[in-house]
């Protein structure tokens, strides 16, 4: 399979996060090789699903505060926020 260079955008945040511009990228389900924990929702993403992270744009960090979530968890953040705080 050839390797396609993954896209990113800018979007609103979470519930909860007022006006932060959030970077989101899409991760396919043949790229995601390990399990994450979705703060939308707090189940696992398995290895294997197609899902988005996403990290604040505007903030200094690293690779920490990338945040794995659900595709349906993020389009459903304008309604909800995350069950935890980055954690």
């Amino acid at each position: 399979m050839p390797f396609v260079p993954a896209t990113t955008r800018t979007e609103s945040g979470p519930a909860g996060f007022g006006d932060e511009r959030f970077t989101v990228r899409t991760v396919p389900g043949s790229r995601a090789t390990k399990p994450y924990r979705c703060p939308g929702c707090d189940h696992e993403i398995a290895p294997g699903t197609s899902h988005v992270v996403a990290w604040p744009t505007d903030a200094i960090g690293g690779a920490e505060d990338r945040r794995h979530w659900h595709n349906g968890c993020w389009k459903a953040r304008g309604t909800r926020a995350p069950t935890r705080r980055w954690s």
